[in-house]
């Protein structure tokens, strides 16, 4: 019988123990709301890109090549920030 892990045993909450490791976390299952792309409304003025807090605004090449929706937390900011609104970026529900 293996012997259960005590509050000392444990790392203490909010320790980054190595960097990089939010990728390895699929931190946009449990948002309700998601920003929708229209590429054929988007300029690729790349504004969503620099307001996105997730990192979550997929680019190549200077463009916007779509979302991870793995890392996205649906908070609307890149909706907001776009300057073409209904044309490029709408919000959702999930």
């Amino acid at each position: 019988m293996t012997k259960e892990k005590g509050y000392k045993d444990i790392l203490q909450g909010g320790i980054i123990t190595k960097e990089g490791s939010s990728i390895a976390y699929r931190t946009g299952e449990w948002r309700s709301m998601k920003p929708v792309w229209n590429k054929d409304g988007c300029v690729h003025c790349l504004i969503c890109w620099v307001f996105c807090p997730d990192s979550a605004i997929q680019i190549e090449g200077g463009k916007m090549t779509g979302i991870d929706y793995d890392h996205c937390k649906g908070c609307g900011i890149c909706a907001r920030e776009c300057p073409r609104k209904e044309k490029a970026l709408q919000i959702a529900k999930e």
